[in-house]
């Protein structure tokens, strides 16, 4: 597996191509069947296939800050799509002087000149060019000039449609159970422990605080099961059950801003400040609420442990 950052390290003599083209936030099932499909189409050409991806998204370029909430991390897309069977991955860095070329000149110059396109499998939707005036469409008929075929593809599943929105509003609703069935795994937050008020250790249940990455898409404030995951050299390949809190920890004066925190259940021996970590999103416990006390807070937060151990101790099957 290749990976490039940039065009510019792109071989001249890597000879012709299979290519697919798009953000792929999330790389979700539909997403994973384009994948899949122009790498098995690459294969049974005895050519290579290439994924080209953009950094940042196109969105946060043309119309600064609408672009939405982001449901992988750059890395993490990465590590997706390479686990999927392809042979490079390009990372192309979203400027906005490629968001004004023409569609012909894009074509021209990523695909025929720079990856020698045989065959592009793209969204049913794709858009591509200087306003997005570029559909799929229009790429066949460039395909004809250039010598190369073209492919769309609906983003389906097992039947389903599947859209990067749909998974946003299911994370907005805290169902991450629905989101992870269109993700085709848990839905992952990224971040680095930083040093919070510590009241989790003071009660008994220390938690890793994340400072999520920007533009992060986090579920709804709640209380959920999942896991603490890290891959350090202090904690390498590292996965713990966890019982997750998203919110302002209501039951606090002075309370506000907003966190992501993790108990690795039955873990009071970690040393994680400074390092990156990610919660894994497995099913929802509760709502977030405010107590009375922090002796109800404290009973309520032992049953969130007890719950969350068994939730991660059954098997869970994507269907």
């Amino acid at each position: 597996m290749r990976r490039w950052n940039g065009l510019d390290e792109v071989p001249a003599d890597g000879g012709r191509s299979v290519v697919t083209i798009g953000v792929f936030d999330g790389v979700h099932r539909g997403h994973q069947r384009i994948v899949g499909t122009a790498a098995e189409e690459a294969r049974r050409r005895g050519l290579r296939s290439v994924v080209i991806t953009f950094d940042p998204h196109p969105d946060e370029v043309v119309r600064p800050g609408t672009h939405p909430p982001l449901l992988a991390s750059t890395r993490r897309r990465i590590e997706l799509l390479e686990g999927l069977g392809t042979d490079a991955v390009v990372v192309v860095p979203f400027t906005l002087e490629l968001s004004k070329m023409a569609p012909d000149e894009f074509v021209q110059s990523v695909l025929v000149d720079r990856l020698h396109a045989a065959h592009v499998i793209v969204g049913e939707d794709f858009r591509f060019g200087h306003k997005a005036k570029g559909n799929v469409a229009l790429l066949r008929e460039l395909g004809e000039k250039y010598d190369f075929t073209t492919a769309g593809m609906p983003l389906v599943a097992n039947g389903d449609t599947i859209s990067s929105t749909y998974i946003r509003q299911r994370l907005d609703a805290g169902d991450v159970e629905a989101a992870a069935l269109a993700l085709g795994r848990p839905h992952r937050v990224e971040g680095v422990v930083v040093r919070g008020h510590q009241r989790g250790r003071a009660l008994g249940f220390p938690t890793a605080n994340l400072e999520t990455l920007p533009h992060t898409a986090i579920p709804a404030d709640g209380v959920y099961a999942g896991w603490l995951v890290c891959d350090s050299d202090r904690y390498p390949g590292f996965r713990w059950p966890a019982a997750i809190s998203i919110g302002t920890n209501p039951t606090f004066e002075g309370a506000g801003e907003r966190t992501v925190e993790a108990y690795a259940l039955d873990r009071d021996d970690l040393d994680l400040y400074g390092e990156h970590m990610a919660v894994d999103f497995t099913a929802r416990i509760r709502d977030t609420l405010k107590f009375d006390s922090v002796d109800a807070l404290v009973e309520a937060m032992h049953r969130d442990v007890a719950r969350a151990r068994e939730i991660t101790s059954e098997p869970r099957t994507l269907r």
